[in-house]
């Protein structure tokens, strides 16, 4: 009788989750906003944005949503776009045309609002393009510029600040920036030398994966505005392996609306961590063998030296003119997990993992049969997602020294291509938002769907 009663239990148990997930199912699809077509003056459409927009703005500690649809006066095409303000802003940002040639290698034309391509729909109700670009003197961004947001609710920055950064966007290739206040600086060039020379002035910003890892995500943040681990380049990031949805070039506007994807950046400073996002998902990911990461060999360096840092004397291996401000140390006092490799009599080796690492430690047995101190320790895997960071934001104390908040591409030294893509929203918040909060999110514009 009892086993029978406990079968009876046990069916309407799972009768009842099927019920929850499938309701779950059809709340998701009830709340997914699918792109809109743009039409001016239309009450419908004006309502349809409204609703999107809603979403957006009643998330806590929005500071700025462009979503190419608002623009200064009217909707007309010829006024420049500006962003809605949340309740953490309380004030709109113009995105002025710029161009990155003319600006630093004293080449090309003026920039306009007719260099970006509009796509009629979106997110939102309106998208972007940014492409390869006709020539070298021809590299157009969207831009705030530095004058006109430093010290602002825009310009996250400094002690305890958090940030959340999201972009809506059609990916059809390239893997440079997408959006952020991340000025690389224009003096490490690899071809023609820009006739102004500035140096990096990063904070945030996000990237479609970069050579290691095109069509992924890399979230990245600075504690100096400049190179990290000794490296000429900023490394800290935190990288999803997750691919975009992909375009192809000749997709015609109607037939893009499950291709929209909803990328982010998360920094929770009190947490320590950079996660990046995908569609409403942060996959956590380990990098397995960091030493050979193209991405990681930094970070693993800066862990070693700061390992090697802490032992008396000078050691193999041992770089003594590293920057000491620039080791690699997530938390490792006490292991989550250990595993143990090898064992004998005077010996043991044992993979310790903590929140952020992986570590093969090599101890000495001692003759009451505890472990001594390490002999060896390697870190053979780290986490990229999230990513330990435990700085604050650059916080730049002058105009000179802060960049533009871009959009579609930013400065660096070089011309290459970057990034060809419709943008149709971007949205900054001065708070780290929570994984729900970041899937009602990609629900805008079912980016969270897959493509068809």
């Amino acid at each position: 009788m009892n086993n029978y009663r406990e079968i009876i239990l046990s069916v309407t148990f799972i009768l009842l989750s099927i019920c929850t997930r499938h309701v779950g199912a059809q709340e998701t699809d009830r709340q997914a906003l699918p792109p809109i077509q743009f039409v001016e003056g239309d009450t419908r459409f004006a309502a349809a944005n409204q609703k999107r927009v809603d979403l957006v703005t009643q998330i806590p500690g929005l500071v700025a949503l462009w979503d190419f649809v608002q623009r200064r006066d009217s909707w007309q095409t010829h006024n420049p776009f500006i962003s809605i303000p949340g309740k953490s802003g309380g004030r709109a940002y113009e995105l002025e045309p710029r161009n990155i040639s003319l600006d630093f290698w004293q080449q090309g034309p003026k920039a306009t609002l007719a260099d970006f391509e509009l796509l009629g729909r979106g997110p939102f109700g309106q998208a972007v393009r940014f492409s390869n670009p006709r020539s070298k003197a021809h590299l157009p961004v969207l831009a705030v510029p530095r004058k006109s947001l430093h010290d602002s609710p825009l310009d996250i920055k400094g002690k305890g600040k958090s940030v959340t950064l999201v972009v809506w966007l059609l990916y059809e290739r390239g893997n440079h920036a997408i959006a952020g206040m991340w000025h690389e600086g224009t003096i490490t060039p690899k071809g023609e030398p820009p006739k102004v020379k500035e140096p990096g002035k990063r904070q945030f910003g996000l990237f479609a994966g970069l050579q290691a890892n095109r069509g992924g995500i890399g979230a990245h943040i600075s504690e100096n505005g400049g190179a990290s681990f000794g490296d000429i380049y900023a490394r800290h990031l935190a990288s999803a392996p997750t691919k975009m949805k992909k375009i192809k070039p000749d997709t015609k506007p109607t037939d893009s609306d499950t291709y929209w994807n909803a990328v982010g950046l998360v920094f929770h400073n009190e947490e320590n961590r950079v996660t990046a996002y995908v569609n409403g998902l942060a996959e956590e990911v380990w990098v397995k063998n960091p030493q050979e990461s193209r991405f990681f060999q930094h970070a693993y360096r800066a862990w070693q030296q700061g390992q090697l840092a802490v032992i008396d004397g000078i050691q193999p291996g041992e770089d003594v003119n590293y920057p000491r401000d620039q080791f690699y140390r997530p938390p490792e006092d006490k292991p989550v997990e250990t595993k143990i490799f090898e064992r004998t009599s005077d010996r043991v080796v044992r993979l310790e993992t903590y929140p952020f690492t992986k570590v093969e430690a090599t101890y000495q047995v001692q003759s009451d049969g505890t472990l001594g101190k390490p002999l060896k320790r390697d870190l053979v895997a780290l986490k990229s997602n999230p990513y330990y960071f435990s700085s604050d934001i650059y916080a730049p104390k002058s105009i000179e020294q802060g960049g533009p908040f871009t959009i579609g591409r930013v400065i660096h030294s070089n011309r290459h291509a970057t990034l060809s893509a419709w943008i149709g929203g971007v949205a900054v918040f001065d708070r780290a938002l929570s994984d729900h909060e970041m899937k009602r999110l990609a629900t805008i514009g079912n980016c969270s769907i897959t493509a068809q």
